[in-house]
């Protein structure tokens, strides 16, 4: 078993271990005082999971009930959440009983908000099943849901009891969404650790995934255990999300994963860090290479000003200010704050063909075809 220990504000445990999804009746019972329990998951994840997580909250005495609700970014809302409110409140759920997050990014979003909210806050586990899950949105206590304005527009911060990682579950996933995660695991070489992204290009990360997910863990634990509450350096796991987000948006949720949409995000605020003379020549290349390499893609035919606009509403924007994370290079990021009306100039990269001046320097185009 590997365990990476996080020092929040509430301390808990991530255990990274195969087959623990049978365990998780023993870890509810050791770390918290739960009698009973709702299991929040999806329609498609409950056929294969489900049974195995009430059947182990059942050998310790827990009364444990499934929430099931329609897999899906469109499910991550305000009236899903309602109807969870719903049935915690008819299963007369008390503060010393748990939610469990059973699935990806979506479920532990949903879960962990209802944690946060019920009750003023009761206690959950999450259990990724999910690629994206395990090496990222399981961790660090963001919780929240999608208003039809943009995403994660109402959350809150709210850390888990524990997280319980088995990597096991990623074997019924379809390649696309281990592409999926594999969007968040290049997020994390190109923000903090150049030697994980040369071992991403050099080697099969699928082939070593306890130890990735063990990696990308840790390098977010130790950005979270020194800002909690996104107040500075966490903003940099935000890289290549304030342009994915928007491309989300732009597809109305569906259609466009979010590992997906962030390597588009990724590969676009790369190409104009590069324009800009703030990026090192050849990283948006190397991103771009890295991300086909595992199945993921590098641009969208939505326009600079479509992505610009979809953008606005943005929680990374601060007032008439937006933050964007950019990379020096491969391995060392920081945060740059412009004017969001200067975010379209910002993020459109020149092309050889066209004529209009771009006020940063050279020319523009507005079809992302052309990274």
């Amino acid at each position: 078993m590997k365990t990476v220990h996080v020092s929040t504000g509430k301390p808990y445990d991530i255990f990274i271990e195969r087959g623990i999804l049978d365990l998780c009746g023993e870890y509810v019972k050791r770390l918290t005082t739960a009698e009973k329990a709702v299991v929040v998951t999806d329609n498609n994840i409950a056929p294969h999971y489900q049974w195995r997580v009430l059947n182990s909250l059942g050998k310790q005495n827990i009364d444990a009930k499934p929430f099931i609700y329609k897999a899906g970014e469109e499910s991550k809302n305000l009236a899903t959440i309602s109807e969870l409110y719903k049935m915690l409140a008819d299963f007369r759920m008390t503060r010393r009983d748990i939610i469990i997050a059973l699935g990806g990014g979506v479920c532990g979003d949903m879960a962990g908000f209802a944690a946060a909210t019920y009750l003023r806050g009761i206690d959950f586990i999450q259990i990724p099943t999910s690629l994206l899950a395990q090496v990222d949105s399981s961790v660090g206590g963001k919780t929240g849901v999608d208003l039809p304005q943009g995403k994660n527009l109402v959350g809150a911060f709210h850390q888990p009891a524990a997280v319980l990682i088995d990597p096991d579950t990623l074997n019924t996933l379809p390649d696309k969404f281990i592409a999926d995660g594999m969007g968040e695991v290049i997020k994390y070489g190109c923000i903090k650790d150049g030697q994980f992204f040369e071992f991403l290009e050099r080697e099969n990360a699928l082939e070593h995934i306890e130890d990735v997910i063990e990696t990308c863990v840790s390098i977010k634990r130790d950005v979270v255990n020194r800002d909690e509450k996104e107040s500075g350096e966490r903003m940099l796991l935000n890289f290549g999300h304030t342009l994915g987000h928007a491309i989300e948006k732009i597809y109305g949720f569906t259609g466009m994963t979010h590992g997906m949409a962030v390597a588009i995000g990724m590969v676009m605020i790369a190409r104009a860090g590069e324009e800009r003379g703030v990026t090192q020549n050849g990283t948006a290349e190397r991103i771009k290479s890295l991300c086909e390499k595992y199945g993921l893609p590098a641009s969208d035919r939505a326009t600079f000003a479509e992505l610009a606009e979809a953008a606005a509403g943005d929680k990374k924007t601060s007032g008439s200010k937006i933050n964007l994370v950019l990379l020096k290079n491969i391995g060392e990021s920081f945060i740059l704050t412009i004017p969001l009306r200067e975010l379209e100039e910002f993020i459109t990269v020149p092309s050889n063909t066209a004529e209009e001046t771009n006020p940063y320097g050279g020319n523009t185009t507005d079809n992302l075809d052309q990274l």
